[in-house]
């Protein structure tokens, strides 16, 4: 897959079959979408361009972080995985962002990787404020001999798939729900930095994280996940909060215990995958009583463990 960043990098084809979007989530509808987009290119014996942005768009036109469901690299891994030809990001800024409807696909699209065909969701809107829409983009079609295909939205378990909808439930601690729209696990990737090294008092060492990127994390509580380190796949617990039970007002942080696992880490970087919400994050009534609880935790987490590595041997 070609990666590409300003308009002379890429070479005009007009036989190039394009998507535009934010893609962020690269969902199961983005995944839908994308198939299609490869499948309409090999039909036509043309190539399968991506159009994206970095930052994300609301980024730098509300002046606020926004937390990603993928970071801009997961974005083209997916793609690269998904058979994308081109993956184009481009740099969004806010004079970019004053570029009309009509303007941008002239420069980036039309007259820019070319198209003989557009790719988009139900609800594609595009240009400055979003004015451009569906309807706008047949109009440019016809003007421009390119064909347009608007994708229905994809529901699963009659609940529409969007990005939106992904980021509410992780910020409400729903991983498996999420996952299921996703279509995959919800990762994120950090570094492991050193703590105050209490889990180990405790019986159970973790490893803080200092997450890599501005990934959304779920909300607050204890997780099972999986945690992908240096090609191992390894299985554990996750806690996310403030530690209540030793803080009054605790920095919140990302603290990772591995089942079965002995060694270094520092330094080093792991990615979690979000399985199972355990519990919410709460006081405890001093050490012990927090302990017995992890044991708990344990001993759910070493049943999910069983139950994922017998699916993974299937």
């Amino acid at each position: 897959m070609d990666i590409v960043f300003r308009p002379e990098e890429i070479e005009y084809q007009k036989n190039s079959v394009v998507s535009v979007g934010s893609f962020d989530g690269l969902h199961l509808a983005h995944q839908q979408l994308l198939r299609d987009v490869v499948d309409r290119a090999k039909v036509r014996k043309g190539r399968s361009v991506v159009i994206t942005f970095e930052p994300h768009p609301k980024e730098v036109l509300t002046g606020k972080p926004v937390p990603l469901l993928t970071s801009i690299e997961e974005r083209q891994q997916i793609c690269e995985q998904l058979g994308i030809d081109v993956f184009y990001r481009i740099g969004f800024t806010y004079e970019f962002s004053r570029l009309t409807s009509r303007e941008f696909y002239l420069k980036y699209v039309i007259q820019g990787c070319g198209a003989s065909e557009v790719v988009e969701g139900y609800d594609h809107h595009f240009g400055r404020d979003r004015e451009g829409s569906v309807e706008e983009l047949l109009k440019l079609g016809r003007e421009f001999e390119f064909s347009v295909a608007a994708l229905k939205p994809v529901y699963v378990d009659e609940e529409i798939v969007s990005s939106t909808q992904i980021r509410d439930h992780l910020l409400n601690g729903k991983v498996e729900r999420a996952n299921r729209l996703l279509g995959r696990p919800y990762a994120v990737s950090g570094m492991v930095i050193r703590g105050d090294a209490r889990g180990r008092e405790l019986g159970y060492p973790t490893a803080n994280l200092r997450l890599s990127d501005r990934k959304l994390v779920p909300q607050d509580g204890i997780y099972f996940a999986q945690i992908d380190f240096e090609g191992s796949v390894l299985f554990g617990m996750v806690s996310i909060g403030v530690r209540p039970t030793f803080f009054e007002q605790g920095i919140r942080t990302v603290e990772v215990h591995i089942l079965d696992f002995a060694g270094d880490l520092y330094d080093k970087v792991l990615t979690v995958q979000f399985l199972r919400r355990l519990r919410e994050e709460r006081k405890f009534n001093g050490a012990q009583e927090l302990i017995d609880q992890m044991h708990l935790d344990e001993e759910n987490s070493r049943r999910m463990m069983a139950e994922f590595r017998l699916k993974i041997s299937r």
